[in-house]
C-alpha cells in the first residue's frame, strides 16, 4: 500500500511540474536573496500566473542583466570567460537540470559570457516553459 502511495505522489509531482517550480523559485530565492522571503515568493506566482493568463505563456525568471550579473561573480577579473566546472554549476544553481553539455569553449574550458548567457537562456526558458500555474 504505501508503494502504491508513492507512486501516485511522484506521479503528482511530474505531472502538475512541481519539482521543476520549486527548483526555479529556490534559484530565485538564492540568486536575489530577498529579505522578505515569502513575500517574495507570493509575488513571483503570482506574477507567473498573471503573465500565463494574459499571455498564455509563463515568461523566463531570469533575464539578460541577471545573467550578466552572475557571470561578473564568477569571472571577478573580468578575463571574459569562466571555466566549464563554473558553467556547469552556474547553469545548476538556476535550476537548469539539463542543458549542452559541450558548449562552445568546452574544450578549452574558456566558455565566454556570449556562450553562458546563451547556453543559460536557453535553458531557463525550457524550465520556465514546465510551470503549470
Amino acid at each position: 500500500m504505501s508503494s502504491q502511495r508513492e507512486y501516485e505522489a511522484a506521479e503528482y509531482l511530474e505531472k502538475h511540474k512541481l519539482i521543476e517550480l520549486m527548483n526555479n523559485l529556490t534559484s530565485m530565492l538564492f540568486f536575489y536573496r530577498p529579505d522578505r522571503p515569502k513575500e517574495f515568493l507570493i509575488d513571483q506566482l503570482e506574477r507567473l500566473k498573471l503573465s500565463k493568463a494574459r499571455l498564455g505563456i509563463t515568461p523566463c525568471l531570469f533575464n539578460d542583466s541577471n545573467l550578466d550579473a552572475l557571470f561578473g561573480v564568477l569571472d571577478p577579473s573580468s578575463q571574459g570567460f569562466i571555466t566549464y566546472g563554473q558553467y556547469k554549476e552556474a547553469l545548476k544553481t538556476l535550476g537548469i537540470k539539463n542543458f549542452n553539455e559541450f558548449p562552445d569553449g568546452a574544450s578549452d574550458d574558456r566558455i565566454s559570457q556570449e556562450t553562458f548567457i546563451r547556453e543559460a537562456t536557453e535553458g531557463l526558458v525550457r524550465s520556465a516553459a514546465t510551470f503549470q500555474l
